[in-house]
């Protein structure tokens, strides 16, 4: 049985991306959970591949620290100078000389490309014997992409770039994605044969099929299924048309899996991010990072979880978590803000307009209301009034609260870190905690209340409460 040959994938990443005018490098712009080179590196990975080559340039600084950790298996190669894709692909086989088998070249840029249609492309291309082997597609406005040109017999005469090519070529419709294979010992040789002599003054890799043609080997195409796969960007538009298409590719499949998303026009799913049959996501809501929706939890509408995990049956409507963990049945929201470390357990509760930061919430425990829940642990079945502050930082350090089991404090209290509230202990509402509270005590610090009569008319008069305030004198003196 013969051995497979060695696969060689090359990945063009050097390019500035002038159009995108962002700091930030074209390849390294986000989309959906990775960025535009991640996802190509991640389509890569998925196919059975020896090497991957990475070829950077602009700002190649950043390419390699991002592929360092995220691809560390991959190899960058410098490409000081962008003289063209030839000379790209020359440079990443210079730092390999002794290569043989399959090369695969993929350009930084195609996020969309499926790991299925790759292996097409590598099926087609060894099971022919070609030499070199292009991914087309069917484009109706081909616009600037370069061109196949095919010859009487329908195979692939050569490739032609659009600013090189004849009015004729130009209303050709299958054009180039940039994506192909090559016998690694032939793609060298052909190699060293480019010119620059073209309408942009660079080596074009496309060149290579009318060398190899012209010298009598085999090079062969692949349509893909569809162009959507091949597509590039530039510029920001273009990413932005990236990202909706990615979106309704993400969409589709978990709604496939059994995800019931109320609005997947509205409704944004991080590659990286992942759901449960009968899990709900309602409008106007994104589900980011590493971020999980278990089964019959109900997302949304208007929430965004990043890195945070909802479990079964939880409900988290109209907030905004990071690096949370919501726990089977506990609900959160409206209009509440969890930060990192903020942890709930089974059937508890964050209200409305309740910020919480390294918090832990024990089973049944509540936060209904507009509350800061700063670096504390609440114990199972507490309840927490409306209004409490949890303070946790004196300008120096920040220390730790803790509310035991079933303990209630009440509405509009402070509670001063560090402090702990015994189980089953109240706090009377109003009340600013600086010492313990035994359990089933009741910690009380609020002042003596001293009502001053007449002080509205004689301090404030001309105004509609000193008005008020005569009137129901006069009232009360006619009863």
């Amino acid at each position: 049985m013969s051995q497979a040959p060695s696969r060689t994938v090359v990945v063009l990443a050097a390019g500035e991306g002038k159009r995108m005018k962002s700091a930030t490098p074209k390849m390294l712009q986000p989309l959906l959970g990775r960025t535009l080179l991640g996802h190509v590196l991640a389509t890569s990975a998925a196919i059975k591949t020896d090497r991957t080559v990475v070829v950077v340039g602009h700002k190649a600084d950043e390419i390699t620290a991002f592929l360092a950790e995220v691809a560390p298996e991959a190899t960058p190669v410098l490409q000081a100078q962008q003289n063209g894709t030839g000379h790209a692909v020359r440079i990443a086989l210079e730092s390999t000389p002794d290569l043989t088998g399959t090369v695969v070249v993929l350009s930084g840029d195609v996020p969309l490309l499926r790991p299925e249609t790759l292996e097409m492309l590598l099926a087609t291309h060894e099971r022919a014997g070609a030499a070199a082997t292009v991914l087309s597609a069917e484009v109706e406005v081909p616009g600037g992409l370069g061109r196949i040109v095919r010859g009487a017999d329908g195979g692939l005469e050569r490739i032609v770039e659009a600013k090189d090519a004849s009015d004729e070529e130009r209303r050709i419709r299958e054009i180039n994605s940039g994506i192909y294979a090559f016998d690694a010992v032939l793609l060298r040789e052909a190699l060293g044969k480019l010119s620059t002599d073209n309408a942009q003054g660079e080596e074009y890799l496309t060149d290579v099929f009318g060398i190899l043609a012209a010298q009598g080997h085999r090079v062969a195409i692949e349509v893909a299924e569809s162009w959507v796969e091949t597509l590039g960007c530039n510029d920001r538009a273009e990413l932005a048309q990236l990202r909706v298409l990615m979106r309704d590719r993400v969409n589709g499949a978990w709604m496939r899996s059994g995800v019931l998303l109320l609005d997947p026009a509205t409704t944004w799913i991080d590659v990286t991010a992942t759901l449960e049959p009968d899990a709900v996501v309602d409008q106007n809501s994104q589900i980011l990072g590493s971020s999980s929706v278990a089964t019959g939890a109900v997302v949304g509408p208007d929430t965004t979880l990043i890195d945070t995990t909802v479990a079964a049956g939880a409900t988290v409507l109209r907030t905004h978590a990071i690096g949370a963990s919501v726990g089977p049945s506990a609900s959160v929201g409206p209009f509440s803000f969890l930060r990192p470390g903020t942890r709930l357990a089974a059937k508890s509760k964050i209200g409305g307009f309740v910020e919480a930061k390294n918090a832990e919430l024990g089973e049944g425990a509540k936060v209904p209301h507009l509350t800061y829940v700063g670096d504390a642990t609440i114990g199972a079945k507490a309840n927490i009034g409306a209004g409490t502050i949890f303070a946790n930082y004196d300008g120096v350090r920040k220390s730790h609260t803790t509310v035991g089991e079933a303990a209630f404090v009440g509405s509009d209290s402070v509670l001063v870190a560090p402090v702990e509230i015994g189980p089953g202990a109240y706090v009377a509402a109003g009340s600013a905690v600086t010492k313990d509270v035994p359990a089933g005590s009741l910690g009380v610090t609020r002042a003596q209340q001293r009502n001053i009569e007449g002080w509205t008319v004689r301090k404030r008069p001309g105004t509609v409460s000193a008005a008020a305030a005569e009137a129901a004198d006069i009232t009360s003196d006619q009863e």
